[in-house]
């Protein structure tokens, strides 16, 4: 299999009040770099990327008819960890012919950065979620 992973490229963190959590990070020295809006489940939620040195976060807020899935968890938590790749359409076709559990029918499109990215998820074998993206 051909796949080649740079490095880590951000954590992606759920939170109920996007405008509290970047307060809270830039406390921490985090700036915001990109932000952006999604659609989940057909309804409208927004997403911050946040960046302290070579560390991004993905701050994300589900939209409020879909929160209660976020404040029903007790201790909070990572919910995907990204690798940065350089070719999303080969890496994709990689780890679909190698048998991995692949969640999108193909790498979806996001307006997320400048020119936008691309990515798609896998799922390891104790169900934790592992993204490959492509910044365009």
């Amino acid at each position: 299999m051909d796949i080649r992973i740079n490095h880590l490229q951000h954590i992606g963190i759920p939170v109920t009040d996007l405008n509290v959590s970047e307060a809270f990070y830039r406390k921490l020295g985090f700036e915001k770099v990109t932000s952006s809006t999604f659609r989940h489940h057909g309804n409208e939620g927004q997403m911050m990327m946040m960046k302290l040195k070579d560390i991004i976060i993905e701050l994300y807020q589900l939209p409020e008819a879909d929160l209660a899935e976020i404040r029903s968890r007790k201790d909070g938590h990572i919910d995907h960890i990204t690798f940065d790749v350089s070719d999303i359409d080969q890496t994709y076709n990689a780890l679909a012919e190698a048998s991995f559990k692949v969640l999108e029918d193909q790498p979806v499109s996001l307006p997320f950065w400048e020119n936008g990215c691309k990515y798609f998820n896998i799922l390891g074998p104790d169900g934790e979620r592992l993204e490959f993206n492509q910044i365009l």
